[in-house]
Parts: C-alpha cells; structure tokens; sequence
C-alpha cells in the first residue's frame, strides 16, 4: 500500500498508509463505535460529506456481501482505521473489503493511531479533514481543506434522496406510507414493508399535495445528512402533513425536522452520537433501550422543556439530549436513534409497530 496523509483542519497530522482509491478526500470527521457493520455505515446515506473513523481495532474482516448495503452505493467521503485487512473469512462474501472501497472510488487511511485521534476529536469537537495517497504536500492538503465546506448550514438531503419515485412493499397491502427521502435506509423501508405497508419513496423537495395523491395512510419523515436548519422546504412539508392531521413518523434527520416544524430549534452537537450501544430512557415505559445511533444534530432540550406543542418520549443516558418527542393533539411523533438498527440491537422495531397501529387507528 502506498503511504497516506491525514491533515486536521486544526492542523495535526497523521501519516500512515492507503487503502481503497489512490486519490484524495476531504470532508467532516466524525468516529463510530461500533464493531461490527462496517458495510452498512459505510452505505449510510447519513454519513454523505463525512470520513468516519472506526474505532474498532480491525476492519475489514468479514468481507462485503451486497445484502448488506443501506443504498445502491458508498456514501462516505473517505475512511479511518488502525488495522485494515485485505483477506477475509466469511465464505458467503462477495469481495475484499479493498476491492469493494476501491470499485467505489472510496479513499483511506490506515495504520494510524485511531485511539488518539478519537481523543482528539472527543476533545476537540468534530472538524474537517483531508485524507490524500496522492500527496504529502502539506500546501496541498490546505489548499484541499480550505475548499471543503463547514458541516453547519450545509443542505445534503437533496443530494443523496431518490430523483424518481419508486415504491418498495406489496401494492395489495392494506397500509400505504408515503416516504419523504432524505436519504432513506433501506432497512427502514424493509420494516415498514414486512408489517404491511405499501410504501411509495418520494424525491426530497416532493410537495405535500403531490405526496398525497398517493393516498397515504402515513408519512414517514427520513433520517438522511447536513443540517436541518438549511432545510425550510422540508420544515414546510412536515408542517403542512401536521395542519392536515395526518399519521407522522419521523427517525433522526425527520426527527430534527418535525422538532423545526413546532417552533424547536436544532444545533451542531459537539461530536455526535455514532455507534451501536447508546443507552436511551423510554419515559413512557421507564424502559431501557440500547440503540443505533448516527447523527451530529440534535434539538434543543431547553425548547422542548417550555414547548406547549410536543411531550418528549425518550432520553439518552449517556448526556440527557433528547432523543424522541410526540406532538400534542397529533398523531405525530419521531426519535433520533435508528430504530431499525442494521447494525445494531432491535430494541426500539416497536416504533414501527406503533407508527402501523396508529396508521389502523
């Protein structure tokens, strides 16, 4: 492998070796915790202008297998890892790791100090970076830092959405749900469909009355990436589902939105929440849940404290953020986690059975 070049925007810099394309990326740095599903991190339309840097210590392991893809392709703008293999032992995957990164033109770094940078940006707060195999230069890397953009104010949704509608489910299927992708997960849309919904996935900037000549019984509002707060077309179309009274379910970036969409401001986290094993407070239940979690936005808790409009509904453990709310007098309500995890634990798929009985209701 050739060498590699990873520059921070605050200007540390890491040297170690390439993997995936030979080229150079720049984007936001953010880490993952989780150890296992790399495949589907990496398809996670989420992560859209982003390098992710795993925290686990080898990556690569198991291969790839197509079953395990999120979206039609890689969505990350580059990748970070200490121990990066080459080989892998799953018989039924389909290619390397590498050839997979390589075929979609994906650049990375490997053979770095992964527990220091994660430190580093626990420390620091989330930053831009560039990763080159093309170059060391240090002028060079600049240069490429300074033409990537701030991940605050950044719209991205529009970018990673569906340009054409397409339907996902059985068309005899009692339950129909209309889709706003922002960058939808296909495993969502697998458990709508296996709890009968006929699903139709809508381009982003897709009006209410263009949605509802599908006839939906719901709308479910989609996790996707960049910053809700440069999104007031979809802040439009959630507020005008809510005045129609319709069935809402919103999951991460839909959650940021309908918050908006009530008068409940959403900020830059410091860091985000990335991984597989974040605790949350149902305070329904006053049940635990373990959760798969990917975002670095979230919404104000001291808005949703004196908002007359919503009720929250869960709480993350680790820094009391909140990370599900229920519009009052609506049938209406989202979460910040990932429910339907892929990775990650199935505590939370009882969302899904909420949002088709309140759909029945």
């Amino acid at each position: 492998m050739a060498e590699a070049f990873l520059l921070l925007e605050d200007g540390s810099l890491f040297k170690g070796k390439s993997l995936g394309k030979i080229g150079t990326t720049s984007g936001e740095l953010c880490f993952n915790t989780g150890m296992t599903g790399y495949q589907e991190i990496y398809t996670d339309p989420s992560y859209f202008g982003q390098i992710v840097v795993n925290t686990n210590a080898h990556i690569g392991n198991y291969g790839t297998i197509g079953a395990d893809n999120e979206s039609a392709q890689v969505k990350i703008s580059g990748m970070i890892c200490n121990e990066f293999s080459v080989t892998y032992s799953r018989l039924t995957a389909d290619a390397s790791l590498q050839t997979y990164l390589e075929s979609a033109g994906t650049v990375g770094i490997y053979g770095i100090d992964t527990r220091a940078l994660v430190q580093h940006i626990r420390n620091k707060g989330a930053m831009n970076a560039v990763i080159s195999s093309e170059s060391g230069e240090i002028d060079f890397l600049r240069q490429k830092l300074k033409q990537t953009p701030s991940m605050d104010g950044l719209e991205l949704a529009s970018k990673v959405s569906t340009s054409e509608p397409y339907f996902v489910g059985d068309a005899e299927n009692p339950l129909r749900v209309a889709v706003l992708d922002l960058g939808v997960k296909q495993n969502i849309l697998l458990n709508l469909a296996s709890r009968g919904a006929y699903c139709k996935v809508f381009p982003a900037k897709t009006s209410f009355e263009e949605m509802e000549k599908f006839k939906p019984n719901g709308y479910f509002i989609s996790n996707g990436p960049g910053d809700p707060a440069a999104m007031d077309y979809a802040v439009k179309t959630v507020k005008e589902v809510l005045n129609a009274n319709k069935t809402l379910f919103g999951i991460c970036l839909g959650h940021q939105l309908l918050a908006r969409s009530v008068g409940i401001s959403t900020y830059k986290m410091h860091h985000g929440h990335r991984g597989l094993n974040h605790p949350i407070k149902n305070l329904i239940t006053g049940q635990c849940e373990i959760t798969s979690q990917n975002h670095g936005f979230g919404i104000s808790e001291f808005d949703v404290a004196k908002s007359d409009a919503v009720t929250p509904t869960h709480v993350n453990l680790n820094d009391n953020s909140i990370e599900g709310i229920k519009v009052k007098d609506k049938k209406a309500f989202s979460v910040q986690y990932h429910p339907e995890s892929s990775p990650g634990p199935h505590d939370s798929r009882y969302l899904f059975d909420d949002f088709v009985k309140m759909m029945q209701s």
